[in-house]
């Protein structure tokens, strides 16, 4: 009976936890194998080293938070709204992902200030997402400025809600989110 080698995405799913936990200098090769209980051993097997892991990591957080979220949105079909409605939905509960989860998008971009590949793959995916938002967005707007705005708050929220911890008064966060929402698709 042969051995079972750990699969290449629990490698990639561990990585991309320490580097949301504690930014590119968490993803180290030993600490990975020890998360997953493994030797280093098998790391090779997948990865010529660190460089391509972290590659691969940035490869699976963009496809997971732009195409994948897209194709998830669009196969329910709907006007611009149910697609939104849904897009909100999904994001909100896709949060505790290894690659969607918040706390990764800002590690990446704080990673992207020091580096220039992860920014300019930054910039990728934060027009693609914009780009979408701008198609959906267009349906019921005809102001270029108003789905500019929409676009730029729904973005803004999504990443500063996450740090924002001020209380809401007679409000609990998920009414203001909700109320968020619903401005936003009126």
């Amino acid at each position: 009976m042969g051995v079972t080698r750990t699969p290449r995405g629990k490698w990639i799913d561990e990585g991309l936890r320490a580097l949301a936990a504690g930014g590119p200098e968490a993803v180290r090769v030993e600490a990975l194998a020890q998360a997953l209980g493994v030797s280093k051993g098998g790391f090779y097997g997948y990865f010529r080293n660190r460089g391509a892991l972290l590659d691969e990591m940035l490869d699976t957080w963009e496809r997971s938070v732009t195409e994948a979220v897209i194709e998830q949105v669009e196969s329910g079909g709907g006007d611009a709204r149910a697609r939104l409605e849904r897009l909100f939905t999904l994001v909100a509960e896709i949060e505790d992902g290894p690659a969607t989860g918040v706390a990764l998008d800002l590690a990446i971009r704080d990673w992207s200030r020091r580096d220039e590949a992860v920014a300019e793959r930054l910039r990728r995916v934060d027009n693609r997402r914009m780009d979408y938002l701008r198609s959906l967005f267009r349906e019921f707007c005809t102001d270029e400025d108003d789905v500019e705005v929409r676009c730029m708050l729904t973005f803004s929220v999504r990443l500063g809600s996450y740090v924002v911890a001020a209380d809401h008064g007679a409000h609990s966060r998920a009414q203001v989110m909700d109320l968020t929402r619903k401005w936003l698709l009126r």
